[in-house]
């Protein structure tokens, strides 16, 4: 299983996690874990999802992503869990 961390971070609207969600269903990116929260107007959403089944390479697919963020006025990252778990050992 290849694991990446997905995080979406900007002010609250409509679809933000319809348009994620559906570019990961489309592209056979399968939803492990899954949080969200609202504070105030800002949206915050962490992803953990399996890479394994997709035919995008992961830096397509995660720029892909950041600009389905930029089209909608969030800011979205993709990192693969081995580089996130690594950056974040304390």
């Amino acid at each position: 299983m290849k694991k990446a961390v997905i995080t979406v971070v900007g002010k609250d609207s409509v679809g933000i996690i319809a348009k994620v969600c559906t570019y990961l269903a489309e592209n056979n990116i399968n939803i492990l874990d899954i949080s969200q929260t609202i504070v105030q107007e800002y949206f915050n959403m962490m992803m953990i999802v399996d890479f394994s089944k997709t035919e995008k390479e992961f830096l397509v697919a995660a720029n892909e992503l950041e600009s389905i963020g930029e089209n909608i006025g969030v800011i979205i990252k993709a990192q693969r869990e081995d580089i996130f778990d690594m950056m974040h050992r304390i």
